[in-house]
Order: structure tokens, then sequence, then C-alpha cells
């Protein structure tokens, strides 16, 4: 192939859907240790929840007929018979008869609703209803939050706190998952040098991308492999990115994605299998020369050195390969937030360009404000809240005018959605062209 021939993103984007598959390696854990990991399997109810009519009151249990026409001044009179007990059997309620019972307390048969306390009055073995309820009134009947059989949660479904209580309440305790991707990260460059290096020599920079792309990677479930630092020497490049190759389901190099002379990325993804390489070159910016090759069944991609190009094809492109291996579901809504541009913004035609910015409230809106500054800075990566795009036909956004904020991660409840005065967050992922999406 022709290399750094630039694709457009939205051809990326489809490429990696097509090109790259789930990993087929699965694992049952406990329910305790399910959190955050991606469902292998369907998961469906084998039992009605609940598992019996219940009060969501505390109350007396009726049958409703016998309340119609109760109020204040001519309540209904029922014969009070004893109180239901949690966890116990709850008996039965008669004609003319009532029972206390509890939140959650099991319903007697017989009856059919529930006066709440407030309602009622006990006198004696007496009790006066003085408000009338209706049949199934602050009752949950059987099966009415899920049925045995239906279809709880999906296949590529990353478990959240709520799911697991969901799989509590209808007896599982310990599911199928996908095996967490191991993703190896190798970091190329003669200048670079370990974070922990105290005092660096003239020209040496710290390796940042090992340290983002590898928390980022982590955030997602994946366990990752630290390669260590690799100078540009093809010989020593090739067998470390071999060695580290044989241990993981993806491979990231970072750094020596471009055309220089003494990058030898490309050709040491050739060398590490079949089919090679897929791309060279993003028509994005930052980010442009970002590499993307598949050996064998395992994706291996070359991110830009400079640390706010390799964060933003990290969202991008990264995220989405990481969502195949887990053949993970994508979420139903955008997790963009809605906002107003606070100056013009040009941008170069053909190419879609990625500006970093910051949200302010300003006279109950949300403003995006762009932080400026080149890819190699890192400061402007802190002081952001999120990316928006300027789509590749377009020759830039207005000021005032109402874009899409991608947050990063630990942004996502920047704007709460009583906050959000600008319309809450977008609608659903519209297409696979949706960078950042889910």
């Amino acid at each position: 192939m022709k290399f750094f021939q630039v694709h457009e993103t939205r051809d990326v984007l489809r490429l990696i859907e097509e090109t790259y598959e789930p990993l087929e390696r699965f694992e049952e854990v406990a329910l305790y240790e399910a959190f955050g990991r991606v469902l292998a399997e369907d998961v469906r109810a084998a039992e009605d929840v609940p598992g019996f009519d219940r009060s969501t009151v505390d109350g007396y249990a009726v049958r409703a007929q016998e309340t119609y026409g109760a109020n204040e001044s001519m309540p209904s009179f029922l014969d009070l018979t004893g109180v239901v007990e949690m966890g116990g059997e709850a008996g039965s309620v008669g004609a003319g008869q009532a029972k206390y019972i509890p939140t959650g307390g099991m319903m007697p048969d017989g009856a059919d609703a529930v006066v709440m306390i407030e309602h009622a009055e006990e006198v004696g073995a007496l009790l006066n209803v003085y408000k009338q309820v209706a049949p199934g009134e602050n009752v949950i009947r059987r099966g009415e939050d899920v049925r045995a059989g239906q279809l709880i949660l999906s296949r590529g479904h990353r478990l959240e706190p709520q799911d697991l209580g969901l799989m509590a309440a209808v007896g599982v305790s310990r599911v199928k998952v996908f095996a967490k991707p191991v993703v190896g990260i190798l970091s190329t460059g003669d200048e670079i040098v370990p974070p922990e290096t105290k005092q660096l020599k003239p020209g040496e920079i710290r390796d940042i991308n090992t340290v983002a792309i590898g928390a980022s990677l982590n955030s997602m479930g994946a366990e990752v492999i630290y390669g260590g630092i690799v100078k540009d020497q093809y010989e020593e490049y090739l067998a470390r990115a071999k060695a580290l190759f044989e241990k993981v389901d993806m491979l990231i190099m970072s750094g020596g994605s471009s055309v220089g002379t003494r990058d030898y990325t490309v050709q040491v993804m050739q060398e590490l299998g079949e089919p090679g390489i897929l791309v060279h070159g993003i028509s994005v910016k930052p980010g442009k020369p970002t590499i993307l090759a598949k050996a064998g069944r395992k994706p291996v991609v070359g991110l830009p050195g400079h640390p706010a190009s390799a964060l933003v094809i990290f969202d991008l492109v990264v995220r989405r390969i990481v969502n195949r291996l887990y053949d993970r579901t994508p979420h139903p809504f955008d997790p963009r937030i809605r906002a107003r541009l606070s100056r013009n913004l040009p941008s170069a035609v053909g190419r879609s360009d990625y500006v970093r910015v910051r949200l302010e409230k300003r006279d109950g809106e949300v403003w995006a404000v762009p932080v400026f500054g080149k890819s190699g800075l890192v400061s402007t990566l802190t002081e952001s809240h999120g990316v928006i795009e300027i789509p590749g036909p377009k020759e830039g956004l207005l000021q005032g005018e109402w874009v899409e904020v991608n947050c990063f991660a630990g942004e996502r409840g920047i704007v709460s959605e009583e906050e959000d005065l600008s319309g809450g967050h977008a609608a659903g992922c519209r297409s696979e062209e949706t960078p950042g999406c889910c």
C-alpha cells in the first residue's frame, strides 16, 4: 500500500468496525467482582421480581371496594385483624377486615390495595379509613419489576452498580464476562526518558504518553503492560515490539508515527504480521500521522508522540478498538454536552479539527471556551474539559454557535442535567461517524 495516504475520519471508524474482532476469551466471576466488566452473554431473569405482591408504603392492607366513599366526615370501618411481619407469611384479609403492613411487606391473600397510615386511625380493634383507595394502589404486583425469562442485560454491556443490583435481585451470583484485554504500550524516541528521571539532560523529555494512555486504558477495564522506552534503533525496536506483541491482545506504539527518516514504526508494524498497515494518516488535527495495523487478529496502533494529539486519537480511535475487543454495545446516548462557542474558530476545509475547550456558565447558559496551544503542550489538557469537532466540510465555527463538547472521561459530570440549560445532553449516538461517542 502507499504509506501516509490520509484517510477520512468516517472511513477509519468504519474500518475499525469491519476489521477488528472481539476477543473470544471469557471468564466467570462472582457478582461482587463484576463491576466494570463486560458481559459475554445475555442475562435473563430466572424468576419474577418481586416474587410476591408487596406494599410500597406503611399502612393497612384492605379490599379496595370496602373503602369506596370514605372521607374525613364519613370513614369506612374495618376490623383490624393483625400485623404482616416482614419476611413471613402474610395470611389473609377477609370481608370487612384489614391488616397493618410495613413498606415492602407481603400482601395478604384477599387484599388488593394499601391505605397509607396517615389516612387511617386505629381505635382499639377497629380501623377508621378516611380516604378511599383503588385496586392496586400502593402495591407492586408480582413480576411488575422483572418477569421470569425477561432479558435484563445484553452481551457487550459494561456492568455498572445498578446492573449488579438487578442481577442480585434475580438471583444471579456469577456472570460470564469478557476477559480483560491486555494492551501493551511501547514508547519510542531517543529523547524520551522515564517520568521518574530527576534531572533532564539537554533535549530530553519525560514520557507523558505512557502514563496518560495507560490510565485511559485502565478506565476502560483493560490490563496494561508497560513495555518501557525504546531508542530509535531499528533492530532493538523490532525485537522489543515483537516480544511485547506476543504477550498482549493489542499493541500501542507511542511516537515514531511521522515520516521522519528515523521513524521505524511503520516498518516494525509490517514485520509483526499480516495484513499489516491499514491506515497511515487520518484527516484530523491534531493526530494526522496516526497508524493503524492488524497482525493476525491483533490490533496495532501507532500514536503521535505529542500528548494532546495522542489523547485526542485515543478518544477518537483507540477507545473504539478496545470496545470492539469487548464486542461492547454502543451506549444509546451521546455523552457530549451542548454549549455555545465563545469565539470564531477558523478551520481548513477537508480536515476534521479537534479543539480543546473548557466549559463555563454565563447567564444561565453553558459556553465552550477554546483553550489554544500547540499539540506538544501538556498544560492545555489539564485546563480543558473536552474537545469539539470542526467537521471537514466546514470552514470553521462562529461565535455563539451551538457546539457539542466531547468531555474527557473524568469531566462527564461537570454539567448536571439540572444545570445544562442549553437543552441537556445531546440526542443519542446518531451515526458511526460520531467521534468519542460511547
